[in-house]
């Protein structure tokens, strides 16, 4: 399996999500962490992580479907990276609700995954 990516525009936004999610998480998780008022933990906290899991998950999948011979494994590998790239967007929406001041990071990530998205279907397109 080689681990140089064909696409490497996608492939260096890919880490440039990863990068940016792992800051926003150790950013927001210290305003997220604190108890409630009434004792109760903030929900959104374990969003933090879910930027990072997902994020860390879409280099290995771009060099995974790149890798394979025949074209079914590819398309199951970019439909794999797709359904992450939904789920971080989706988790980046529901960190935009949380009372942080961390927001406009969240939104800058967002962006980021917008960009993603784009380069991914054209991607997706040469497979």
């Amino acid at each position: 399996m080689s681990s140089v990516p064909r696409n490497t525009r996608l492939y260096n936004q890919a880490i440039e999500i990863l990068r940016l999610s792992r800051s926003i998480s150790n950013y927001l998780v210290y305003d997220l962490a604190p108890l409630e008022s009434n004792g109760t933990e903030n929900p959104y906290v374990y969003f933090t992580g879910d930027i990072v899991r997902h994020s860390d998950s879409l280099a290995p999948e771009i060099i995974k479907a790149e890798s394979q011979t025949f074209q079914d494994d590819r398309l199951r590998h970019a439909a794999s990276l797709d359904r992450l790239t939904s789920s971080l967007y989706a988790t980046c929406e529901r960190l935009e609700r949380a009372e942080s001041s961390g927001k406009d990071f969240v939104r800058l990530l967002r962006s980021e995954v917008r960009k993603f998205r784009k380069l991914q279907h054209k991607w997706m397109m040469t497979l």
